[in-house]
């Protein structure tokens, strides 16, 4: 198995640990209480299974070890991150990149100085591999990272029904995205966005369910791209 193949497994068990086998009331204790959380241990037990099951070696255990105990800590201290004024309400985006950098580390490590042998040769290539993982992040982390970015944007209703910042997201995400578009050669998708945001923008009477559904439409839309464009690149 290749380096590649065994990181890629890695994050697969990641977003199935943390968004697909974790529950809501699992999630919202965990954010509150920290390490006081009984569904904590229950949750690291989970990563350390997918973590070891998925790296397809015995030898990994300790490896699946190393990445439970650290998400424990992370996980155990994100109430105090959530609390913070300055970094609370990016305290998701923080939590996730401590992990994946985690299970990076642990995994380059172990490839390092113990070497990958699997029990068998993973029958399905990065490419395959990468777009299960893209499917998965479409079907529910998507839905959470468009929440957070509302959140750290700090995007809410007013009462003169207007979303405070959405014009500033809304310029970064058409920004990105038209990059995007012109870096594939697909120009049509530039007019495809042009005439969605004519279309939706500028309808005045509805100024706050436009630019709400239009943020998170680019963000749904963008993360697909993205998806789609790695995936080719694999």
């Amino acid at each position: 198995m290749e380096f590649s193949t065994f990181l890629l497994l890695q994050l697969l068990a990641h977003f199935l640990a943390d968004y697909f086998f974790q529950w809501s009331v699992m999630a919202e204790q965990k954010n509150r209480l920290g390490f006081k959380s009984g569904l904590l241990v229950w949750h690291i037990l989970i990563v350390f299974a997918l973590s070891w099951l998925l790296a397809f070696q015995l030898s990994f255990i300790y490896g699946a070890v190393i990445i439970a105990v650290l998400h424990f800590v992370i996980d155990g201290c994100k109430p105090y991150i959530n609390r913070s004024k300055s970094i609370g309400r990016y305290a998701f985006f923080i939590d996730q990149a401590m992990h994946i950098i985690v299970l990076m580390i642990v995994s380059w490590g172990f490839a390092k100085y113990q070497g990958i042998n699997s029990l068998w040769e993973f029958p399905i290539g990065n490419k395959e591999l990468f777009l299960i993982i893209g499917y998965l992040i479409c079907l529910k982390p998507a839905n959470i990272f468009i929440r957070e970015v509302f959140s750290a944007t700090q995007i809410e209703v007013t009462s003169d029904n207007e979303l405070p910042n959405a014009g500033k997201v809304i310029g970064v995400l058409e920004r990105l995205l038209t990059l995007t578009f012109i870096v594939i050669d697909q120009y049509e998708a530039v007019g495809f966005l042009i005439a969605a945001k004519s279309i939706l923008r500028y309808r005045d009477e509805e100024t706050l369910k436009t630019e709400y559904v239009l943020i998170g439409t680019m963000l749904s839309f963008g993360i697909a791209v993205v998806l789609g464009i790695i995936t080719n690149a694999i």
